[in-house]
């Protein structure tokens, strides 16, 4: 992706300047004035260092002078007749030490002089990877704006791809219940504020009632009127076509704590009506439950897992009725029958069946959240 250059008009003669050119220009010119102040700054301290050593030069000299003059006085009173033989040996040791001062000094200067060429070139290094640095950042954001528009498109890509059409008739089948469910809760609340008397368990009873009839048109949901004994409500299963499939019978427990006792209640009234399945929708759980279970031959259902728990339990009947047309005549078919309901095979499969709507249903939310979440994005990107 190209990057525009910017441009700006003169208020005075109305030319077109372009903005880089005039920031390249004034950080050329403000790294040119850093260099040349180093540089001023290093030739003035090679200069102060070049006198310091001429004034040691200078006291070296004098030095000499002075240590000659007093061996010629210490040679003229202690030895006068060996006056020129002591001159000369001192006037050798004292050239001999001067050389070795004057070594030393040669050294240090050799060795300063290096330190400071070392210096020059690792100067001349750091302004280089300085150089190489911002370029290279340069490159670097120039590279991530590419990826960061390549990755928005394939976003939005992706994103048009997911949208196909059983993903859409997926999600317009859950807004279609999430919409049913909503208006089952408006229902009840209407008729809460109308000045309904009911107890909690009885709201609960109609708030399922509204529920199975708002998502199972074809059956009939018929409620146990209030003091007769029995379930809560009954519900005749017919397929598309309007044959029978079967009965379940569904228990409703609005209570803080959970009771035993319920299920060989349950159990007694679903022998009564001859119901095929007896389910306990319950605010409360024991312990052992987590969701729901097929225990003791009764279903426990968390109030949250009605629908996907009352899908699941409807599609088996009706499978298992259509199995059963398919099988009149044979005289066990009841002990088939009986035996599928209490297997591990008819518990698994309305396991899957939960777990298939829970989990199409936490995708759904996740798929809202991101396409919420890229909205966010886009707009802040443009």
């Amino acid at each position: 992706m190209a990057i525009s250059e910017q441009h700006i008009q003169c208020p005075q003669c109305g030319e077109s300047i372009s903005i880089d050119a005039v920031l390249t220009h004034q950080i050329e010119e403000k790294i040119k004035k850093t260099l040349e102040a180093s540089h001023k700054k290093k030739e003035h301290a090679l200069i102060q260092q070049a006198e310091a050593l001429q004034k040691q030069t200078v006291l070296l000299q004098e030095s000499e002078k002075n240590m000659q003059l007093l061996i010629s006085n210490q040679v003229s009173e202690k030895l006068k007749t060996e006056k020129i033989k002591l001159f000369q040996a001192a006037k050798s040791e004292a050239e001999k030490e001067q050389y070795e001062i004057k070594s030393l000094l040669e050294e240090q200067l050799k060795s300063k002089d290096e330190k400071l060429t070392q210096a020059t070139k690792n100067e001349v290094a750091l302004r280089k990877q300085q150089i190489q640095l911002q370029e290279e950042k340069q490159a670097f954001e120039l590279d991530k704006m590419r990826q960061l528009e390549e990755a928005k498109v394939a976003f939005i890509e992706e994103a048009e791809k997911k949208a196909t059409e059983d993903q859409k008739y997926v999600v317009a089948q859950l807004k279609k219940q999430l919409t049913d469910a909503i208006k089952a809760k408006d229902d009840l609340a209407r008729k809460l504020e109308q000045g309904s008397q009911k107890t909690q368990g009885e709201v609960l009873e109609l708030e399922l009632e509204d529920i199975l009839r708002a998502e199972f048109p074809h059956d009939k949901i018929l409620p146990v009127p209030t003091g007769v004994t029995g379930a809560d409500i009954i519900q005749e299963v017919h397929d598309s076509a309007g044959r029978f499939c079967g009965k379940i019978a569904w228990e409703t427990k609005k209570t803080k704590s959970w009771n035993e006792n319920w299920i060989q209640k349950l159990k007694d009234d679903q022998r009564a009506i001859k119901a095929d399945l007896a389910v306990i929708v319950s605010a409360a759980l024991p312990d052992y439950v987590k969701g729901f279970i097929f225990h003791n031959g009764v279903w426990i259902c968390d109030i949250k897992l009605i629908t996907a728990l009352a899908i699941a339990l409807r599609m088996n009947l009706t499978t298992l009725a259509r199995e059963k047309s398919m099988s009149v005549g044979k005289n066990e078919k009841m002990e088939i029958l009986y035996s599928y309901l209490t297997g591990i095979e008819f518990k698994q499969r309305v396991e899957a069946i939960v777990e298939a709507f829970n989990s199409m249903d936490m995708a759904l939310k996740k798929e809202r959240i991101a396409v919420s979440c890229h909205n966010r994005r886009v707009s802040a990107f443009n």
